[in-house]
């Protein structure tokens, strides 16, 4: 009798072996299979996102082109509006595209809608203003073209607040196309102060740079960065008093902006 139940059991485990070895076996002839099908689906994935990607960059080309094909026209001119915060670039800004029907673009607009769209270069973008620091040349410049390759039969590009530093207009004369007319808004430090500060309290919106200390930061990096700008560009370059009225300010522009046409028209 233990003979036979020892018989036995031996006979059981040499069956449990066999059966373990059997599915190993079709396990091993099974992964192929599967680990085929798994790389084809990676494959298929990553030819899809290359291709998404080759898309995008057809897209950027042919913005890219008709942008330099635009600038390039005789009569399309670029003009770079200066002047420091509070200085009524912007309320002059407005006036330029109502009579001219130029395209405006803003570099602290569209640095405070990358803000406002919560993304992570909001964030980081955000806690650079609220030290009154200046944001990357890269960051800035990439924000700026591509608001510009967006825009279709242009009449004239309006930069509105760049170059913020010297190698930035250089950057941007590569990047672009360079500049026709520079219009410079000169304004008195304490004017700029009291314009901003009356302006953030009557606005709901509040914005993160708009405190005395930040905005006497900003005035002072603003004067320093725009003295190296305006050396490097004495033939582009108008000065326009901003301590008087609107529409005296503005007649200015207009006569500045006129006679650049007209080159640019003769040319």
């Amino acid at each position: 009798m233990p003979q036979n139940h020892y018989r036995k059991c031996f006979v059981k485990l040499v069956q449990v072996i066999c059966l373990l070895t059997l599915f190993h076996t079709i396990d091993g002839i099974c992964n192929p299979f599967r680990n085929s099908s798994e790389n084809l689906f990676m494959c298929h994935q990553m030819a899809m996102d290359q291709e998404a990607a080759q898309k995008r960059k057809k897209v950027e080309k042919r913005q890219q082109v008709y942008l330099q094909r635009v600038v390039s026209q005789s009569t399309v001119p670029i003009i770079w509006v200066l002047g420091g915060p509070g200085s009524g670039k912007g309320t002059q800004c407005a006036k330029i595209v109502e009579k001219y029907g130029f395209s405006h673009f803003s570099t602290g607009d569209l640095l405070r809608d990358e803000v406002a769209s919560g993304s992570d270069k909001g964030k980081e973008l955000q806690e650079i203003m609220k030290k009154g620091e200046l944001v990357s040349n890269a960051q800035v410049l990439s924000l700026l073209e591509t608001a510009m390759k967006k825009v279709t039969n242009s009449k004239g590009f309006l930069i509105d607040g760049y170059p913020r530093q010297k190698d930035q207009g250089a950057a941007f004369e590569e990047a672009i196309a360079p500049v026709d007319l520079i219009l410079y808004f000169e304004c008195r430090d304490e004017t700029m102060v009291a314009r901003i500060l009356h302006r953030a309290s009557q606005s709901a919106e509040v914005r993160a740079d708009d405190n005395e200390d930040t905005i006497k930061t900003r005035i002072a990096t603003f004067s320093k960065n725009t003295n190296e700008i305006l050396v490097l560009y004495p033939q582009q370059t108008r000065r326009i008093d901003a301590e008087r009225g609107v529409d005296d300010i503005f007649g200015d522009v207009q006569n500045f902006i006129d006679a650049t046409l007209a080159i640019k028209v003769a040319s």
